[in-house]
């Protein structure tokens, strides 16, 4: 069938609309661009001109069916996804970064002065401990997962854009040696009875080890702020990204066990999203 860029792109946008999918005319849009390899200005240029590239056509079209019927998130398809300016590789083995993220590092960055040592707990991706060691270029840091898959994602991230940071398999601090002036971490939170409420995108593509909080989702926030104090230099920062009805119960912990200046601080939305305190 012929038919011009405009057109293909009204027809992705029918298909994704037409299974319930939000944003489908960004969706139709990325993932047509990144089929036909086709930036926004040269697609402004010419909306009109015929598409002729069969191959990048069938590709388009196959993933049109795979987001719409599977619902498998377009930062999968795609393979990349931006967080904090830079452009991270991301697959079902780890969770997608999302903006709420972003906020928790921006508040981090401009609460934390020290430079020195970091260490980020369930990297996932890598992007929080590689964004920060971009942006705020500490001695040392340090991203612990326990899924060698997940690790795998973030060893490739590191070495596109910040080689400097160090991944180890661990589970939470069982591999980690000495002491950091900040520690991080965007812990399992949801609890597992809510997991089954997930979106589909979420719920039947993303790591459920990265999202299961256990019964009441503070599992492993207890587990870290009992042992993080071992782990920070005096005066150091623990930093936790949380769900949005989490923050009390987060503070609550990390003030019964010797933490102070605990603050929780809210995203764009105004939720409660970031807990943090110093040893």
């Amino acid at each position: 069938m012929v038919m011009n860029r405009r057109e293909w792109i009204s027809r992705g946008q029918q298909l994704l609309e037409d299974q319930g999918i939000e944003n489908a005319s960004g969706e139709a849009w990325y993932l047509f661009s990144h089929c036909l390899k086709i930036c926004r200005e040269d697609y402004l240029f010419a909306m009109t001109e015929e598409v002729t590239d069969q191959e990048g056509l069938a590709k388009y079209q196959e993933m049109l069916q795979r987001r719409a019927e599977t619902r498998c998130p377009l930062q999968y398809l795609l393979g990349t996804q931006e967080f904090m300016g830079y452009s991270f590789i991301v697959n079902p083995d780890v969770l997608i970064p999302r903006p709420d993220t972003e906020t928790v590092l921006e508040e981090v960055i401009n609460t934390w002065i020290r430079p020195g040592k970091i260490l980020d707990l369930c990297t996932g991706s890598g992007c929080i401990a590689i964004s920060l060691a971009l942006l705020l270029k500490p001695d040392i840091c340090i991203g612990t997962d326990i899924s060698r898959k997940a690790l795998d994602v973030a060893k490739a991230n590191g070495k596109n854009l910040c080689p400097m940071v160090k991944f180890i398999k661990s589970d939470l601090f069982e591999q980690v040696e000495g002491t950091y002036d900040l520690i991080i971490s965007n812990p399992p939170y949801i609890a597992t009875e809510e997991c089954a409420g997930l979106m589909p995108e979420v719920r039947e593509h993303e790591p459920m080890l990265a999202l299961d909080g256990k019964e009441d989702g503070l599992y492993f926030y207890r587990k870290i702020i009992n042992k993080a104090p071992e782990y920070l230099e005096d005066g150091g920062m623990l930093a936790f990204e949380i769900g949005y009805d989490q923050g009390e119960a987060v503070k609550n912990m990390m003030i019964e066990n010797g933490f102070h200046s605990v603050k929780i601080k809210k995203d764009l939305a105004g939720l409660d999203r970031l807990v943090f305190g110093n040893k």
